[in-house]
C-alpha cells in the first residue's frame, strides 16, 4: 500500500505520496487519501527531505523517481516538457511550453494540464505564467492558490519579494 506523509511548509502543509519506487503525489493536505498508509518508506523520506532542502533553499533539482499515473500521450509530453526544460528560477509561458512539448495542445489546453499535475513542485507547474501576468496556479491551500505561486517564484528568485 502507498505511504503518505506530510511536511510544514511556508506555503501551507504539504502531502506526499509514495509507491517505494515513484513518488506518486504531492498535494496540499493533511490527511492520508484512504488508500495509503501513514509512514514512511526510504524513498518517502528523500522526497521530504529533498522538498525540506528545496524550501530551505538548498536546493533546486529534485532527484526523485516520479509517477504521472495514467496520462494522455500529450499529457504526459507537456509534463515531462515542463520537468526536463523548465529549470529554477525560470519561467514559461503557458504557449512556450506547448510549443517545447512537441505537441498540438493549445496554449489554453496547458493550463489545464498543469491543474491536473499529480506532482506539482517536482514537476514545477508553478513555473508556467500567462503571457500578461501570473495565470492561474491550484496548488496551495484553498484559496490562496495564486498567492502560493507568488510566494514560489519569489522564492526562486523570478519575481521581487512583496513589500506587504
Amino acid at each position: 500500500m502507498p505511504a503518505f506523509a506530510t511536511l510544514p511548509t511556508p506555503v501551507g502543509t504539504i502531502g506526499v505520496v509514495s509507491d517505494g519506487t515513484a513518488i506518486t503525489r504531492v498535494t496540499w493536505r493533511s490527511e492520508p487519501p484512504a488508500d495509503t498508509t501513514a509512514g514512511g518508506d526510504a524513498l518517502l523520506d528523500e522526497a521530504l527531505a529533498q522538498l525540506r532542502a528545496y524550501f530551505d533553499d538548498r536546493l533546486r533539482i529534485f532527484d526523485l523517481p516520479i509517477d504521472l499515473g495514467e496520462q494522455t500521450a500529450a499529457t504526459r509530453a507537456v509534463l515531462l516538457a515542463l520537468f526536463e526544460t523548465v529549470d529554477h528560477g525560470e519561467i514559461v509561458t503557458y504557449g512556450g511550453l506547448a510549443s517545447r512539448s512537441g505537441t498540438t495542445v493549445p496554449a489554453r489546453g496547458i493550463g489545464s494540464i498543469m491543474g491536473a499535475n499529480p506532482v506539482p513542485l517536482i514537476v514545477p507547474c508553478h513555473r508556467v505564467v500567462a503571457g500578461d501576468g501570473l495565470g492561474g496556479y491550484s496548488g496551495g491551500a484553498p484559496g490562496e492558490g495564486l498567492a502560493t505561486k507568488r510566494w514560489l517564484l519569489e522564492h526562486e528568485g523570478v519575481l521581487p519579494r512583496s513589500l506587504f
